[in-house]
C-alpha cells in the first residue's frame, strides 16, 4: 500500500475508526483487533495516513456543529446569569464563555477553509488557462 489510491481493507478502515474514536494508538489497536507494532506500520502508509486525515475533519466537523447548536444555549445563560443578580453562577458563566469562544474559533477555521478552498480553485482555473503550467 504506497499509494494514496488504493483501497484500504476492512481492518484498515476499522483502525481508523478507532484512532478517532479511542484515547490512543493502543487502545484503537485493542479495538480494531490488531498489535500496536501493526497500526503504527499502517500510520506510515500515504494511503492510510489520508484516510485517518480524513476521518479526523470529518469528527471535527461534526464537533464544530455541535458547537453551533449550544451556542444559542450559551447566550441564554449567560442573559440569564447576567440579568439574575442573585445568581453567584461563575462555573456556568465560564462555561458558556468557552462555548462562545470555541464557536468563534470554529466559525474562524470555517472561514479560512472557505477562503483557502476559493483560492485553490483560481490557482487551478489560472494553472488551466495557462495550460498546465505553475505561476
Amino acid at each position: 500500500m504506497s499509494g494514496s489510491s488504493e483501497k484500504l481493507s476492512p481492518k484498515q478502515e476499522a483502525a481508523i475508526l478507532a484512532l478517532v474514536s479511542t484515547r490512543s494508538a493502543e487502545e484503537a489497536a485493542r479495538a480494531a483487533h490488531i498489535t500496536p507494532r501493526t497500526l503504527y506500520r499502517w500510520q506510515k502508509e500515504p494511503s492510510f495516513d489520508a484516510a485517518f486525515r480524513k476521518a479526523q475533519k470529518s469528527a471535527f466537523g461534526q464537533s464544530i456543529a455541535r458547537l453551533h447548536y449550544f451556542c444559542g444555549a450559551a447566550v441564554t445563560t449567560l442573559g440569564k446569569v447576567m440579568l439574575d443578580p442573585a445568581t453567584p453562577a461563575s462555573t456556568k458563566v465560564r462555561a458558556a464563555d468557552s462555548i462562545l469562544n470555541h464557536t468563534i474559533k470554529a466559525i474562524e477555521i470555517d472561514d479560512l477553509e472557505a477562503r483557502l478552498s476559493e483560492l485553490e480553485r483560481v490557482q487551478e482555473a489560472s494553472r488551466q488557462s495557462n495550460g498546465g503550467r505553475r505561476w
